[in-house]
């Protein structure tokens, strides 16, 4: 069967994307559309960098023309990604660093579900696979970095590049680290207001000499607060991955964890959710899962949310232990953890270079209001 330009338009006219108003057609996101027999190329031209918005509008279209013109159609789909033109000359912009590819936050909506200790395995996994990488530990308050990575006593060196002074990160196996937690005292507390901690941030962040690096990662504090918007107001942030445990209370935080990176004020492209603290295996019982936090309950929340869902960590309890002695459980060569943080790293290297394929480089978030953020000085 030969498919007919005019019934493959007249389908799409019934897709609305995400956001519009209009039709696919009418809204001119359908730039153009060939046939060649029963094979159809729909060239869209999307104006938002949400990942979950892309994917929607290409599932969408292949499931309408099947429906409505040839369930036999091959349907190829290419979607380019234009920003719209800033309207308000006044918004912030921040700026890259040179030298870093990706800059991947790891958040989590409420504390205690393992985020840290999932940085610090993916960190290490990275180096392991050949990828230079830095981890900023922007948890203020509560930095934990130093302890895994078994560099708590050290103190980053002032290092001159071109002419001016700059931190050089502490190295820990392979992995290049800067933390609040190398100029305070263990015991010390960090009492600062939000400007004072984002100021902290921002020196870590533009007065360090990192280097090149493929990835950094920013192991965030929970919740969606004051610190995680000045990282993004400060970074073009390339994409963000979500750490919850299966329980009903991580998940719920978790979910408003996804829904900020999502929002149209940040817009950062969500590259999926791990699950922490999946399961319990007994060493003598090795074919049992006692799933004690609940089952699978982050990977039906990532389909839920449209997300990708980037692969479980069972509770081992040489993970505690690793990260308590400072070396990461990622790096005990041949074990069971080493295979479950390889496979996920996969998937985050995956979804990542998925993401810089279909979707323009990344700008630090705009901010255009101060309302609900701060108190603003009037003159």
């Amino acid at each position: 069967m030969k498919l007919d330009r005019k019934d493959i338009l007249k389908a799409l006219e019934t897709i609305t994307i995400a956001g519009e108003g209009k039709n696919m057609v009418e809204s001119g996101a359908v730039a153009n559309v060939i046939t060649f027999g029963e094979e159809v190329v729909v060239d869209l031209v999307l104006h938002t960098p949400a990942m979950h918005i892309k994917k929607r509008a290409e599932d969408d279209i292949k499931k309408t023309i099947h429906d409505l013109v040839s369930p036999d159609a091959k349907v190829k789909v290419n979607i380019k990604v234009e920003a719209a033109v800033a309207e308000n000359p006044n918004q912030i912009k921040g700026k890259a660093i040179p030298g870093i590819k990706n800059i991947i936050a790891v958040a989590s909506g409420k504390g205690g579900v393992g985020k840290s200790t999932v940085t610090a395995n993916l960190a290490v996994t990275l180096a392991k696979m050949g990828f230079s990488v830095g981890v900023l530990d922007a948890d203020i308050y509560g930095p934990s970095m130093p302890i895994m990575f078994d560099v708590e006593n050290e103190k980053p060196i002032s290092v001159t590049v071109d002419g001016k002074s700059k931190m050089k990160p502490v190295e820990s196996y392979e992995v290049k680290m800067l933390s609040i937690g190398f100029f305070t005292a263990p015991s010390q507390a960090v009492i600062w207001r939000g400007p004072m901690a984002s100021k902290a941030l921002n020196q870590m962040i533009f007065d360090a000499d990192w280097g090149e690096l493929d990835f950094m990662l920013i192991d965030l504090p929970p919740g969606t607060g004051d610190i995680h918007l000045s990282i993004m107001q400060s970074l073009p942030v390339t994409g963000a991955v979500v750490v919850s445990t299966p329980q009903a209370v991580a998940l719920a935080d978790a979910k408003k964890g996804v829904s900020m990176f999502l929002s149209d004020a940040i817009n950062v492209p969500v590259l999926g959710i791990i699950e922490n603290m999946a399961y319990f295996t007994p060493e003598e019982l090795p074919n049992n899962k006692y799933y004690i936090f609940g089952q699978e309950g982050a990977k039906n929340l990532a389909e839920d949310l449209d997300v990708p869902f980037l692969g479980e960590v069972p509770i081992v309890q040489s993970i505690r232990e690793a990260g308590d002695y400072g070396r990461p459980a990622a790096m005990q060569t041949g074990s069971v953890i080493e295979t479950v943080f390889e496979k996920i790293t996969r998937n985050v290297v995956a979804e990542t270079v998925r993401r810089n394929e279909s979707l323009p480089a990344s700008e630090a978030i705009k901010i255009t209001t101060m309302a609900g953020c701060s108190a603003v000085k009037k003159n």
